[in-house]
């Protein structure tokens, strides 16, 4: 880390165009995080460079399948990359070595712009030197410190101001009236701030109650709330609080679109520590530890009054933003089953330069989510060069997963084929090939006919499938399979796991709060290759059966998800 950026071109020769993309800023400066909208003539000279690679034929893959797949990694997480925020000129790199090697796998073009599918973002920075928070009982103000009690998330549209609003303590704030939980119900929240910890009672399943934090944003507006703060349950913290407050100074992204936003006009957001959040608690006589107790347990909290209010001026700025989708096309063999599409996503976008963390302001996004590009890609070499699967294939590198899904859910509902065609998703964002491994998550297992499928892939690798250790992290609705669940595709995803209690658990766990969404996610930590290839091997086996199947997947019937399936 620390060495000078250096300019990446994408191998051409071979056609005869040489893209140079020097031309480019090959930095964002720590202290100023703006990112200026792409051009339009730099979108198309992307477009034209990825056309213009079509003509590239495939490469011979004769490299061992470790050394192809960690070549791919070693490129994307490279610091001339610069962490590939979307939007930036480290994205726009990335995203064309992408397209070159789709290129040269001999896959067809599959965006609106050759392999590019232009997302518009508006773009909202916080800034906290010029932002105040208070808390309010009897007219007494009380002011919180910004970064250290409490922070503004710049991902939401923030209103410039809040006047005094009380606050109320909602529980997890969860509205599942279908499965006899409501955290809303009874409760007054109009002209109010909603209080929530993090989590969910046990007797509701995991990925409903991963759905139901998702919604949680019309459930609030609906409610007539005009903000939400949350806590974040401290055994449930995957970011320590010293690391977090520092990712919360810089830019957000939200769609350009309204339409395709959750939150509609302004609603004020915060994140309070949890180290402090008595503050809010104490006028009410509770304390958060004793709601820990019941959280611990799995049980429903209590909702309640926090005898005071809030008041808050937020400063912002708001600027445009382009960040592209990189789609590929693998056509299906058979006339019928070749007008379905199960579309292959892993998202390509990570953090870019942050805050210097010991000296290191790069988040090169290594195993978030290089790892998963890579295996993509591998995916789309193995696939074109065997025998030719009978639906058709997608490939995408979704951006801006890091700042809400916001690649995928645009593709999602604005795909380049038609939207009813697309059968099934199977996402690849940060499998952990960190150490050997013989089990699996699959996150979506239960859900759909997709599990079954993914538990005999994983047979065929001589791995395990294993229950998620930690259903209250809500992974299910934290990666872009879930944009495609909301359009009613059957989706899953998967990560290498290990048991609970063994000693590669609890390194999972150190690094999650050592490297994750950090610049220690680089290619300096530990990857364990011949796992890496064992996971793809398992992908292979999982996608070509997808593709080969008479049957489309369905979602079971016992499936919340089944009710986004579109009405015929």
């Amino acid at each position: 880390m620390g060495v000078p950026a250096r300019a990446f071109q994408p191998r051409l020769a071979r056609s005869g165009v040489v893209s140079d993309l020097r031309a480019f800023p090959l930095r964002l400066s720590p202290p100023d995080l703006t990112i200026p909208a792409m051009s339009t003539p730099f979108l198309r000279s992307l477009a034209l460079l990825a056309a213009l690679s079509a003509a590239v034929p495939a490469a011979a893959e004769e490299a061992p399948a470790t050394e192809r797949w960690w070549a791919h990694v070693k490129v994307l997480a490279d610091d001339n990359m610069e962490g590939r925020l979307a939007g930036s000129p480290g994205h726009a790199r990335a995203a064309a070595y992408v397209a070159e090697r789709f290129a040269a796998y001999g896959l067809k073009p599959a965006g609106t712009e050759g392999y590019l599918q232009p997302v518009p973002l508006v773009l909202q920075r916080v800034f906290p030197d010029k932002s105040s928070v208070a808390l309010v009982k009897d007219g007494v103000a009380m002011s919180l410190v910004l970064g250290e009690d409490l922070t503004l998330p710049a991902r939401i549209p923030q209103p410039a101001s809040v006047p005094d609003a009380p606050l109320v303590f909602i529980g997890y704030g969860l509205h599942m009236p279908e499965a006899g939980h409501d955290d809303f119900a009874g409760v007054d929240l109009r002209g109010k701030i909603a209080v929530v910890l993090s989590g969910g009672p046990s007797a509701v399943g995991a990925p409903l109650r991963a759905h139901a934090a998702r919604e949680r944003w019309e459930a609030l507006q609906k409610a007539g709330a005009v903000g939400l703060v949350s806590i974040q349950n401290p055994k449930q913290v995957e970011i320590p609080w010293e690391r977090a407050r520092l990712r919360a100074v810089e830019p957000a992204m939200r769609l350009a679109d309204p339409a395709l936003n959750p939150v509609k006009g302004e609603l004020f957001t915060a994140v309070m520590n949890p180290a402090y959040a008595n503050k809010l608690f104490a006028p009410s006589g509770r304390t958060l530890e004793e709601l820990l107790v019941l959280a611990e347990a799995g049980k429903a909290l209590p909702g309640f009054a926090l005898n005071q209010s809030l008041r808050a001026t937020v400063a912002t700025e708001t600027t445009q933003a382009v960040s592209s989708n990189v789609a590929a096309l693998l056509p299906g063999s058979d006339p019928v089953l070749s007008k379905d599409y199960v579309v292959l996503s892993a998202h390509l976008d990570g953090l870019g330069v942050g805050q210097p963390i010991d000296g290191d302001a790069i988040n090169n996004g290594a195993m978030d989510n290089a790892s998963g590009v890579a295996s993509l890609l591998e995916q789309a070499a193995a696939l074109k060069t065997g025998a030719p699967p009978k639906r058709s294939i997608l490939f995408v590198a979704v951006t801006a997963e890091e700042q809400g899904l916001l690649g995928s859910q645009y593709f999602a509902e604005r795909p380049t084929v038609p939207k009813a065609a697309l059968v099934a998703n199977v996402n690849m964002d940060m499998f952990m090939p960190f150490k050997p491994a013989n089990a699996i998550i699959v996150m979506g297992e239960d859900e759909s006919t997709l599990g079954e499928v993914a538990r005999r892939a994983a047979a065929s690798q001589g791995f395990s499938v294993m229950p998620d250790p930690f259903p209250n992290a809500l992974s299910f609705v934290r990666s872009d399979q879930y944009s495609f669940i909301r359009t009613g595709v059957p989706a899953l995803a998967g990560r290498l796991a290990h048991p609970a209690g063994s000693p590669e658990a609890a390194e999972d766990r150190r690094w999650r709060a050592e490297r994750y969404h950090g610049p220690k996610d680089d290619l300096a930590q530990p990857f364990d290759l011949p796992t890496a290839v064992r996971f793809n091997q398992y992908m292979a086996t999982l996608i070509r059966e997808v593709a080969d199947a008479p049957a489309r997947p369905q979602w079971l019937p016992n499936s919340f998800f089944r009710r986004f399936t579109p009405a015929k």
